[in-house]
């Protein structure tokens, strides 16, 4: 990190929780609860319970909402997401990439994620991708466990195309360009002309922002890989048809759905991080004015003078932990370090807990304490290692 932006106080303020951040989650194996985790219950077993779609959805929120854990009451044991593994995967790469001491233990590491991607691959598919660890059921979709979601797929494969540019790791090169074939052949498509959009997962056709950009991204990765011209034609419609939906102000909603018309940082944070991705990665620059347009607004509309990562951009609460993550994450793209650095340092001193992990979310009024090894420590491992190595 540029020695301008930081004080020696600010770099052992990152490096110590960065430290106690990845030993908590070493400690933990990975494994940990999730905000959406609540069908892992047994009572979900039970009749009525396991079909009727408003008891399982509306049960999902209460507990991601309640302000304490009930888990350990509903017998909901500590999963091994793959989510967790692939961001973890990213942030060992860039710690390889500043820790010139420990750079084989890195490896190591790298190695043994990327073997426990492979073998949490599904079936049934026609490349290498994944999903939650966890049935879920969402307002317009259901995806059962380990079956997979273009987004989580899309934050895997980012990670193998980071693990591969820093360490040259071929088998994360391998499992990346799998991931291609799983887009083009199992994702539906919606069209607008020449335009498409992809598909949240292969078992709906949502209209959802992010989940296409992210589509778009590994498209990217594999053109700058491979120069397949197809990748980056695919990419160039669904960025089209994206852009067609950019207010005027420059922001995105979460996608065409009845009830998908909020703006979040983190879903705004994903389509402005993949578009940059396609743009550095194909050298195509004709979306330069709606990439400006978007990080304005985003950099006006989520960070507080006081470094405080807003989750919506008319309220300043709930601080949440992916939506700070992502932020500080867009905000290193976007060369922006020293909004970064405040958001992570608020973060720090706000949020995370004396073991090293990071509670799910901050209201006004009140706290969830709930550490979420995802949601919460995953992410931040991800955003404050990346911010580490700039």
């Amino acid at each position: 990190m540029n020695s301008k932006t930081l004080s020696k106080n600010d770099f052992s303020l990152i490096n110590r929780s960065l430290i106690s951040l990845k030993n908590h989650i070493e400690l933990k194996n990975y494994k940990g609860f999730d905000p959406y985790d609540c069908l892992k219950s047994p009572v979900f077993n039970l009749p009525i319970f396991n079909s009727n779609k408003y008891i399982r959805f509306l049960s999902q929120q209460f507990l991601k909402r309640f302000p304490l854990n009930l888990r350990k009451i509903l017998l909901i044991k500590e999963g091994l997401n793959p989510v967790t593994l692939g961001l973890s995967l990213q942030s060992y790469s860039y710690l390889f990439k500043i820790d010139i001491n420990n750079k084989n233990l890195y490896l190591s590491r790298i190695d043994k994620l990327i073997q426990k991607l492979e073998e949490l691959i599904p079936v049934g598919f026609s490349g290498a991708c994944w999903g939650y660890d966890f049935d879920w059921e969402a307002r317009y979709m259901k995806i059962p466990a380990y079956q997979p979601s273009l987004v989580a797929t899309g934050i895997i494969s980012n990670a193998l195309f980071t693990t591969h540019l820093i360490t040259k790791n071929e088998k994360a090169c391998k499992m990346l360009l799998s991931s291609t074939n799983f887009l083009k052949k199992d994702i539906n498509r919606s069209y607008e002309n020449e335009k498409i959009c992809f598909s949240y997962s292969p078992f709906d056709h949502e209209k959802v922002f992010n989940a296409s950009m992210k589509g778009v991204r590994l498209l990217s990765q594999d053109y700058f890989l491979t120069g397949n011209p197809n990748s980056k034609m695919l990419a160039k419609k669904a960025i089209e048809y994206v852009i067609s939906y950019q207010n005027g102000n420059g922001s995105w909603e979460y996608g065409l759905a009845k009830k998908g018309n909020w703006i979040d940082s983190y879903h705004s944070g994903y389509v402005l991080d993949c578009l940059k991705s396609y743009q550095k990665l194909t050298k195509d620059y004709r979306f330069q004015d709606n990439l400006d347009l978007g990080f304005k607004f985003f950099r006006n509309s989520f960070v507080t003078s006081e470094g405080i990562p807003k989750f919506y951009n008319n309220q300043t609460y709930p601080v949440d932990c992916t939506s700070a993550a992502q932020t500080i994450t867009t905000l290193v793209h976007f060369g922006d370090t020293q909004n970064a650095f405040k958001i992570a340092k608020w973060m720090i001193l706000n949020m995370q807990k004396e073991d090293g992990s990071f509670m799910f979310r901050i209201f006004e009024h009140y706290k969830i304490n709930t550490s979420y090894m995802r949601w919460s420590n995953a992410w931040m491992f991800k955003a404050l290692s990346m911010l580490r190595s700039q």
